[in-house]
């Protein structure tokens, strides 16, 4: 990709002076951030920076975060990061063009940044270093437009066919065939009038590219390393036969094809049925091109529905879904008959039916096709258009793209062209059955396509507030269930409590709570594991750097925003009578450097260690008092053979009136004499400071303070406390939750797809961004949930939810999930007892192998007709025993209902007499 003058976004020779402080900086970088966010337009330029680089450069210019840092101290003048190091990123370090290559596969906020134009010029001027990777601002979108960048221009491999050379060209996916034409005509200095451009998918010749045409190339159907053909009139290329297996334009027509596939040499009516009843859908096409109009019979004894499907570049998600979806008996069906009645052109949540057709078109394709694969390059094109989100060729998550595409195709295919308005009425106490069936029929008046039909079932939801106990039911419907698994319902806390009294050493308790649970169940939890008595409390708190970061003291906070990196700890206390007579103490430690300073009239002391905080009194407190608490904590902590008076430390030289060096942590002491800051009736000396740690006053026996809400005081740890008191007990306070990463993974117990479902409907809370709003009490609660299932559908698909997602780890669960793949019985989860059959079989399964970013999805089917299983990996189909199909890779899981109307239709369809 060219990019006119990405060179001069560089500072030769040198960098330029940099701004006066790192705070500087950040104003300066997040300013013209939020200047270019507020002036977004497409064709912006976006320069893109190893995240590695940036990570460090950010740890320069601001506090970092606790999982970055174990202590502000570890960053100084000498943590400035070095000129920019894209090396990393780039395919080629020692690629010294203009437009240096991005490695394949990368993710945005793991490996790489995009930072504005603007910003860019700034760190150039600053750190110099490189080298620049520009990329485009480009908006997509049907309905919805939204802007991105494109980080990965596309990248087709042009056939010279003079001389048989292969070239790379390298040009937006919304670059026009006119715009292809201009730079391959310049690059191969062949006038453009002579020029004859072709698709040549598959090293076969396609579609001949109109020069004239301002489609782009992703509507032209060219994607990521694809190879395109050059033909000079007049040359020997100009010759080159068509090939036969690939003639054909690659393109979705606007409305089905009626040329529909006849079964098993039957002559076809206007329904898609053979006239004699008896027939498989097994056609076959000579053409590994999904663009094919022309669709071959097939002969008897032949078996279709075995087509794997060409990875067009990280589309295995894709693949894996539609193998899934083209293996569902009654969809199946229906998209080859003719639906083009059906198609609701003018639907605005719709697609104007192109997704509809374009899905119906491939599994045409993918039915008569026999064993050859299917290049699914048009499907994948219409996807691009209507949800840019799949659009490029990142790996993205099959069930989401499965979720987008049954709805797609259902607003597509959505018969009621005009919705009628309807109010609804309240239950008033009416039986759940007539609510339920009421509701339905509301949605069917709204709703009525094949895959409400089959897909869409109806659950019972009610939510109950944990405040006033107002009760709300509805009943919603479905069209899949995403269980999570056991073992993401709760989270462990390992949390430390320290004991005001001084009674017990800091003990560190991992307790188990609802994920989604309050700051009330994790010190019930934590109370029932330490013993705590009636008459006790617990106040919970984050400690970092050192200090008390937040308190938690409102019950109803969510543990969702305890991360597993944080640092909490409880302070265990006598229960006090809050209110305006009660404060807090909150006492940090500070200790002295070693002798490395230059003058003695200056020493640094640094904090360390976790603070205490317990209630006091608002009346006056003297420096006896404070130091008869600081006594009372450290009192578990004193060495055995400690046998004289704890050391004051005065002969330490000048204490503090102190300023803090925020870069260092440290607290700085000027110059004053040492009487002023001793007190040798005190154990321990001991200053009083403020909230941001920039000031500190010497505390005395016989001086006074008055505690405010809360009251920060520094005790001063010398060689002599630190010989009385063992303080690695205030040190190394563990995570919430450390994962080890170096540990080999054991492979965890089973669990069923039944415990799946029973957490899945089991009542929990709310999650912290999901509040429900109360009308009892009028705001916003987290309330209790519970799910019942009421209407189950003929094709019912489980999502296991494996993926958890968190602040700085994402995850993926391996748990060997144990599902049945015959007599799914669900009768005793159904609330709506209708004498309906809720016995179910599986037929297909879409898996997942790997972690995230580098992972890949297959598919199992089963072909109902014969019920054998087969192996969908991308382009290659094998057969596979029963046995093989459960494994920890089941990801969401297809099934169809036993003794169903739409089984019994369907097997009279693919059960048809093959002789």
């Amino acid at each position: 990709m060219t990019i006119p003058n990405s060179t001069d976004f560089m500072v030769e020779n040198a960098v330029c002076d940099f701004p006066s402080t790192p705070e500087e900086e950040r104003r300066i970088v997040s300013e013209l951030t939020t200047e270019s966010e507020d002036n977004l337009k497409e064709g912006n330029l976006y320069f893109v920076i190893s995240k590695r680089w940036y990570t460090s450069w950010q740890k320069y210019v601001e506090l970092p975060t606790s999982s970055e840092c174990s202590s502000v101290g570890e960053l100084s003048e000498s943590a400035r990061p070095g000129p920019i190091e894209n090396s990393d990123i780039i395919e080629d370090a020692k690629d010294t063009s203009d437009d240096p290559q991005l490695r394949r596969l990368l993710v945005e906020g793991e490996d790489y940044v995009l930072v504005p134009q603007q910003v860019w010029k700034r760190l150039a001027e600053w750190y110099s270093g490189g080298p620049p990777i520009p990329r485009k601002l480009i908006c997509q979108g049907f309905y919805s437009r939204s802007y991105s960048v494109e980080v990965y221009p596309l990248c087709l491999m042009l056939t010279d066919g003079r001389d048989k050379s292969i070239t790379v060209i390298r040009l937006g996916k919304q670059a026009t065939i006119r715009d292809l034409y201009e730079k391959v005509c310049a690059m191969t200095e062949v006038l453009q009038e002579k020029a004859r451009i072709w698709d040549y998918f598959g090293k076969r010749k396609g579609q001949l590219l109109d020069p004239s045409s301002n489609k782009s190339l992703e509507e032209s159907s060219l994607h990521m390393d694809q190879d395109i053909l050059l033909e000079v009139d007049g040359s020997s290329s100009s010759q080159f036969a068509m090939s036969s297996a690939g003639n054909e334009l690659a393109l979705v027509p606007l409305e089905p094809s009626r040329s529909l596939v006849t079964i098993a040499g039957g002559p076809t009516l206007s329904n898609g049925h053979s006239t004699t009843s008896k027939f498989t859908l097994f056609p076959k096409i000579s053409s590994e091109d999904d663009g094919s109009d022309s669709l071959s019979i097939l002969g008897k004894g032949e078996r279709g529905g075995l087509a794997g499907l060409s990875n067009l570049g990280n589309t295995c998600f894709m693949n894996s879904a539609l193998q899934c979806l083209a293996h569902t008996p009654p969809i199946v069906e229906y998209f080859l008959q003719d639906y083009n009645e059906d198609i609701n052109r003018d639907n605005p949540l719709g697609m104007c039916g192109e997704l509809a057709i374009a899905f119906g078109e491939l599994l045409k394709k993918l039915w008569s096709s026999g064993r050859n694969a299917v290049a699914p390059r048009s499907f994948k094109t219409k996807l691009a258009r209507f949800a840019p989100q799949f659009s490029g060729y990142n790996q993205h998550d099959s069930q989401e793209l499965l979720a987008f595409l049954l709805d797609g195709l259902h607003e597509d295919l959505n018969k009621v062209k005009r919705k009628p308005y309807i109010e609804l009425k309240d239950s008033d106490s009416r039986p759940d059955d007539e609510v339920a069936e009421e509701l339905w029929n509301y949605h069917k008046a709204r709703n009525d396509s094949v895959i409400v039909n089959v897909c869409q079932g109806q659950y019972k939801s009610t939510l109950i507030c944990p405040v006033c106990g107002k009760i709300s039911i509805t009943f919603d419907p479905f069209m899949y269930l995403s269980l999570p698994l056991p073992s993401t319902l709760t989270r462990q806390i390992t949390v430390t409590v320290f004991y005001c009294d001084g009674s017990h050493l800091p003990m560190p308790y991992t307790v188990t709570v609802p994920k989604y649970g309050s700051c009330r169940d994790l010190i019930t939890a934590l109370g029932t594991a330490c013993c705590l008595t009636n008459d006790e409390s617990l106040l919970l708190a984050e400690v970092y750097d050192h200090k008390v970061f937040r308190y938690f003291e409102n019950p109803l906070e969510s543990v969702s925003l305890i991360k597993d990196d944080e640092h909490i700890v409880a302070y265990r206390m006598k229960q006090m009578q809050k209110g305006s007579g009660i404060a807090k103490l909150e006492i940090l430690h500070g200790g002295q450097e070693r002798a490395v300073l230059e003058s003695v009239k200056r020493r640094d002391v640094k904090l360390f260690g976790t603070p205490f905080v317990t209630y006091v009194s608002t009346e006056p407190l003297s420096g006896s008092d404070v130091d008869a608490v600081i006594s009372g904590f450290l009192s578990p902590l004193h060495r055995v053979q400690a046998s004289s008076k704890i050391h004051n430390g005065r002969e330490n030289g000048h204490l503090p009136n102190a300023a803090t060096d925020e870069a260092s942590g440290s607290i700085s002491s000027p110059d004053t004499e040492i009487d002023d800051a001793c007190d040798r009736e005190l154990s321990f000396r001991i200053f009083l400071t403020d909230e941001r740690g920039l000031d500190f006053k010497p505390l005395k026996s016989d001086s006074f303070l008055k505690p405010g809400i809360v009251t920060r005081v520094l005790v001063e740890w010398n060689e002599g406390e630190h010989e009385n008191y063992d303080s690695s007990y205030l040190s190394d306070l563990p995570e919430v939750h450390k994962t080890s990463f170096s540990a080999k993974k054991t492979r965890q117990e089973a669990i069923s797809l039944f415990s799946c479902l029973e957490a899945f409907l089991a009542e929990e809370p709310l999650g912290p961004d999901d509040m429900w709003f109360c009308p009892g009490c009028k705001e916003h609660r987290q309330a209790n949930k519970k799910l019942d299932l009421w209407k189950l559908p003929d094709i019912l698909v489980f999502h296991l939810k494996r993926f958890t997602y968190s602040r700085y780890l994402k995850n993926k669960i391996e748990t060997f999930v144990d599902f049945p793949i015959n007599d799914l019985d669900l009768s005793k989860y159904v609330k709506n007892k209708n004498g309906q059959s809720y016995l179910y079989e599986l037929y297909a399964v879409s898996n997942h192998y790997g972690g995230l970013g580098g992972g890949h999805y297959t598919a199992y089917a089963k072909l109902i007709d014969d019920n054998k299983w087969h192996h969908f990996d991308d382009s290659h189909v094998s057969s596979v025993n029963e046995s093989e199909i459960k494994n920890s890779a089941a990801y969401v899981l297809f099934y169809r209902r036993v003794g169903s109307k739409t089984e019994t239709q369907s097997a009279e369809v693919l059960m048809g007499d093959m002789d």
